[in-house]
């Protein structure tokens, strides 16, 4: 069976990692599609040897404001389509979303606000995660069938980060954000790490201030969700911890080729 394989990184900056062997471990890993998030890049400010990577194309959704946020996909599989945003201005305009539809599957590249900066934005998370969740219903009242992956600023259950207790109070573990996700999952998607994994202590983000990633303190806040009339495609899940180059590891997973 030939497989698909699908990676998605917080890169923290694509032309910082760029500059930190970004390209020899892309063509070591050599995805499929590779889904970026906060490029923290312009188009035409995208690093020219990711941008003309061979066998590849680059889609990309730049914020307006430079330097901020920002999301790419680079993929070896064509869409038939491409759409940036969910048609919202405050939304869009900080280049979150990457809607790639390959027919018989939709895939969505979303960096998810981060709601610790003050309480403006967690409402702003909070929205996002409703007009997300809003849209994605429609599609699957239109029979489509969905990935998702990208960073979510929330870790969802307890065991999806290391101290739960401690950030019970903090953006990225708050009731009201956990519950959002209970929600999403709730309308029938399916976190594919956990149909492979039912442990703790696997994280994709760690807190550079503290040297956290030293001890492995941390949060897993970055997803591939499907909706579940196509988890059994799912053939396996994976969080390439030992990735560096960025705050964020890689996280992917590989699906049956039948679907793109």
């Amino acid at each position: 069976m030939s497989l698909i394989k699908m990676i998605s990184w917080n890169v923290n900056g694509i032309r910082a990692v760029h500059r930190k062997n970004f390209m020899n471990w892309f063509d070591e890993e050599k995805p499929d599609i590779l889904c970026i998030q906060e490029t923290k890049a312009q188009d035409e400010q995208i690093p020219e040897e990711i941008a003309t990577a061979t066998g590849y194309e680059l889609y990309v959704s730049s914020a307006e404001r430079k330097g901020y946020s920002g999301v790419a996909v680079i993929t070896n599989k064509k869409p038939k389509t491409i759409t940036k945003g969910f048609g919202i201005k405050k939304f869009d305009s900080e280049g979150r979303i990457l809607e790639l539809n390959f027919g018989s599957v939709t895939l969505f590249n979303i960096y998810f606000p981060n709601g610790r900066l003050s309480n403006e934005r967690l409402q702003y998370k909070m929205d996002f995660y409703d007009a997300f969740l809003d849209y994605t219903n429609g599609l699957r009242q239109q029979g489509k069938k969905l990935i998702i992956c990208g960073d979510l600023n929330t870790a969802h259950k307890e065991i999806d980060l290391a101290h739960p207790k401690a950030n019970e109070k903090r953006s990225g573990f708050l009731q009201q954000e956990r519950a959002w996700m209970d929600k999403f999952v709730s309308h029938g998607f399916v976190d594919t790490f956990r149909i492979f994994v039912k442990e703790g202590g696997h994280y994709s983000w760690w807190d550079v201030r503290t040297r956290a990633r030293d001890r492995d303190i941390g949060w897993r806040l970055d997803y591939f969700f499907v909706s579940e009339d196509i988890q059994d495609s799912v053939k396996s899940a994976f969080i390439l911890k030992d990735v560096m180059g960025s705050d964020h590891c890689p996280v992917g997973i590989e699906v049956s080729e039948k679907f793109l």
